[in-house]
């Protein structure tokens, strides 16, 4: 062994986890008509079908399973009116016991607003910190305090630049240092102001000046949430919510907008690429990693370690053809976009990829991971690794992850996913299907450079009503919706009216599995859309990234406004989450709206207990920042919601 293989090794967090024999047994009960009704209960994608449907004769327990446990749920939760903010409580509003108000004196209105704020501040953070933790990394490339990173879009690195007065006639080194520390300051600055806001139309930056909500800093809008949450504080709960977009804005325009910059400038600007996706990208012969969260600084790493031939050769010694990468969620979707790395699949694919018997690592940073992993990989030889001190998992494998030692750390992982191999027990292994070609990769760099350098051919097509209009469809998998049913059923329905779709996250990734994310399903669209799409060359649906790259649909946004002259809500654009469950997802909402976007919602928020917050979220704020939320589970009838909004947005610019 190796110096190096001794420095880096694995520390188990806890103990291993077992599965349960008693949850095993209960499920080994159901008969073969159960298991197919559960199988077509739970998603539409085909290869998730064929491994739900493994997973529940082999007694494999599953997201499903565990949301089916939940029942009955606490109806006062459900509707948000219940409240454990201080060791006075808990306390649930119910009116019919005559319980109007909780011991602080809190009513209905106020606890489902603090509660609902306290969710978005949470997204907010979670994104926010994302992008420091990139920028940071960015200011060690800018000090050379690391070998394991470069700047790969100096274009890019300048026009940034050029953004905050910064000199480019320098090294490129010396540009990145003072745009990391010109970031790091958006963070907790004096001024008053984010710098990115301007990006904005005017008219909509003038919105958000007039109502007050225009964000002044990243974490002071966090932390001012999490003040006015605490008990004796904020009491009215149309000033919270206010306040909840001023927060949403602060991630949307600040902290997701920079760690989609700061990656674009260390790891490169996507561009359109081709690759597979679903759960048959994993490899009966090869030693199979995967790479899941939403962090790219480790996976970048990964990706550069398992393509040395020292680490291939240790894979073919221990008998394997080589190694094989695949990404889940977020982290996937960047290296998919970067790298054309193979996408597994999105949220509920998790635990799907290691039901296959075939995976020998699965690598994790922070964010929709399931602390239940380890318990699922006890049923193979699969090792969670976990990276992040924030995300400690019991039953994981944790090698802590530093930008300063990336590339050792990231050897380590390899190594270790290899010498797991000879532990695969072969009849253990179940591969479902074949893989899904995918195009990824549509930056807003890359959706203009396909227009001719210009959006102007876009807003053409727009004027012309080839292209309706466009949404940006984003977010998670829930099991109140059928796995992917929601963002699929959905994207069609908008092609299928000439409605551009741009998608991130876990919606694009339903897209891709559903075979949207290719040029040949320009037959799906209109043909308006289609004419275009073969035009160009470009799917009906466009793959735009990571969760945190919801920004990059800002930035669009944005430049389609200042070529019309015109606000982000006189657009006729629509935004939609139809099988979100995240607390980012409700900022990433909250942003949408509060930038002037129409969005719909798939499952409703936990309000409803608020007449009051109900309205101003649906049509009072409408009035403020001239957008608001609606609320839909039926995809068709959520297109129908969009469709109309599009067309009544066409016809006040008179297009």
């Amino acid at each position: 062994m190796s110096g190096e293989e001794k420095k880096v090794r694995p520390q188990l967090i806890g103990e291993r986890m077992e599965t349960c024999d008693l949850d095993r047994a209960k499920m080994s009960l159901m008969n073969p008509k159960v298991i197919r009704e559960k199988v077509l209960e739970r998603t539409i994608d085909e290869t998730a079908m064929k491994a739900v449907e493994h997973c529940l004769k082999e007694w494999i327990e599953t997201v499903w399973d565990r949301d089916e446990m939940q029942d009955p749920r606490c109806k006062w939760c459900s509707s948000g009116l219940s409240c454990s903010r201080c060791t006075m409580g808990p306390c649930r509003i119910i009116p019919e016991r005559n319980r109007d108000r909780g011991v602080c004196g809190a009513d209905a209105d106020l606890i489902v607003a603090r509660n609902l704020l306290d969710t978005l501040a949470t997204g907010a953070a979670s994104h926010s910190d994302h992008g420091r933790e990139i920028v940071e990394t960015l200011l060690l490339v800018g000090k050379g305090e690391t070998n394991d990173y470069m700047i790969t879009d100096r274009k890019k690195l300048f026009a940034l630049a050029e953004e905050y007065n910064i000199p480019t006639n320098r090294e490129a080194i010396e540009v990145a240092h003072d745009l990391a520390l010109a970031y790091l300051e958006e963070f907790g600055t004096v001024k008053g102001e984010i710098e990115l806001t301007r990006r904005a139309p005017t008219a909509t930056h003038a919105i958000w000046e007039e109502t007050g909500i225009l964000p002044r800093s990243v974490d002071r809008e966090i932390v001012e949430a999490m003040h006015r949450i605490q008990m004796g504080v904020g009491a009215h709960y149309g000033n919270i919510l206010l306040h909840g977009l001023r927060t949403a804005l602060a991630d949307g325009w600040g902290g997701s907008m920079m760690a989609t910059e700061v990656s674009d400038v260390l790891f490169g600007t996507p561009v359109p690429c081709e690759s597979q996706i679903n759960l048959a990208v994993v490899k009966e012969d090869m030693v199979n990693i995967s790479l899941h969260g939403h962090n790219p600084m480790l996976s970048e790493m990964i990706v550069n370690a398992a393509e040395d031939e020292a680490m291939q050769k240790r894979a073919r010694d221990a008998g394997a053809a080589g190694i094989n990468l695949v990404g889940l969620c977020c982290t996937g979707n960047e290296l998919l976009m970067r790298k054309g790395i193979p996408m597994a699949g999105n949220h509920f694919n998790q635990e799907l990829v290691i039901a296959t018997g075939a995976l020998e690592a699965m690598v994790v940073d922070y964010q929709c991971i399931f602390p239940s992993l380890p318990r699922t990989a006890s049923c193979f030889h699969t090792k969670i690794i976990s990276t992040s001190p924030k995300a400690k998992i019991p039953g994981s494998y944790y090698m802590e992850f530093e930008p300063s030692t990336a590339r050792e750390t990231a050897e380590a992982i390899v190594r270790t996913a290899i010498d797991n191999f000879k532990l695969r027990d072969p009849e253990k292994v179940f591969i479902p299907g074949k893989p899904v070609a995918v195009q990824a990769g549509f930056s807003v760099e890359a959706i203009t450079a396909a227009l001719g350098g210009t959006l102007q051919p876009l807003v053409d097509a727009i004027a012309a009503g080839k292209i309706r209009g466009a949404v940006g469809i984003v977010g998670c998998n829930n099991p109140r919706i059928k796995h992917d049913y929601g963002h699929v059923t959905l994207s069609k329905e908008l092609i299928k009216n000439d409605i551009l779709c741009v998608e991130t996250g876990c919606a694009a990734v339903a897209s891709g599995k559903a075979g949207l994310l290719t040029p040949d399903a320009a037959f799906l669209a209109g043909d308006g859309l289609k004419s275009i799409c073969k035009a160009v060359g470009i799917p009906p649906v466009l793959h735009m990234g990571s969760c945190v790259d919801c920004s990059r649909i800002l930035v669009l946004l944005a430049a389609l406004g200042n070529t019309l002259g015109v606000g982000i809500h006189q657009l006729p654009v629509a935004g939609a989450a139809p099988e979100w469950y995240s607390q980012k997802a409700v900022a990433i909402g909250s942003y949408f709206v509060a930038s002037g976007v129409y969005t719909v919602l798939g499952p409703m928020p936990h309000i409803s207990g608020s007449p009051a917050v109900v309205d101003l979220l649906t049509n009072g704020l409408e009035g403020i920042v001239k957008a608001k939320f609606a609320v839909e589970p039926d995809p068709v009838k959520a297109a129908e919601l969009i469709i109309a909004h599009i067309e009544e947005k066409r016809k006040a610019l008179g297009i």
